[in-house]
């Protein structure tokens, strides 16, 4: 499992560095990207706070993010209904736009990256891979 660890952090390094290759055209970075991501694939508008959770990063960080992104007019803040100070983020036309390009760059990049890996490949790693996340965030849970 030691070895199933580091290699997550190689890979985890080398898929930055690579994601930002891949977006750097559209003015994104993997962080950035990730992101806007989350917001797309919310089901309802979040807050900063819910966005930072779902993607296991600090809130902070998101928030930084999240005001860079609204600066470029790629998000906007709305007010939340239910919390007057945790405004609820939202992807504008220009963000849909841009989200929907790096998504069409990230198919053709993937479909290269998988070209050796069988289906059965794949659904093993990615079981694992949820699974190890399940626990981290179950333990930290307890903490």
């Amino acid at each position: 499992m030691t070895e199933i660890v580091l290699e997550a952090f190689r890979l985890n390094g080398r898929l930055l560095a690579a994601g930002d290759r891949l977006v750097e055209p559209l003015g994104l970075s993997s962080a950035r990207w990730q992101v806007l991501g989350a917001i797309h694939f919310a089901e309802a508008p979040q807050p900063v706070a819910w966005l930072a959770r779902s993607m296991g990063l600090s809130r902070q960080g998101v928030q930084r993010i999240a005001n860079e992104l609204e600066k470029e007019g790629l998000v906007a803040f709305e007010p939340n209904p239910h919390h007057r100070r945790a405004n609820l983020v939202v992807l504008t036309e220009q963000g849909r736009e841009v989200y929907q390009a790096a998504e069409r760059r990230q198919i053709e990049w993937v479909n290269a990256l998988s070209r050796d890996f069988t289906v059965d490949d794949i659904q093993c790693a990615l079981k694992v891979m949820t699974a190890m996340r399940s626990r981290l965030e179950e333990n930290s849970r307890m903490e």
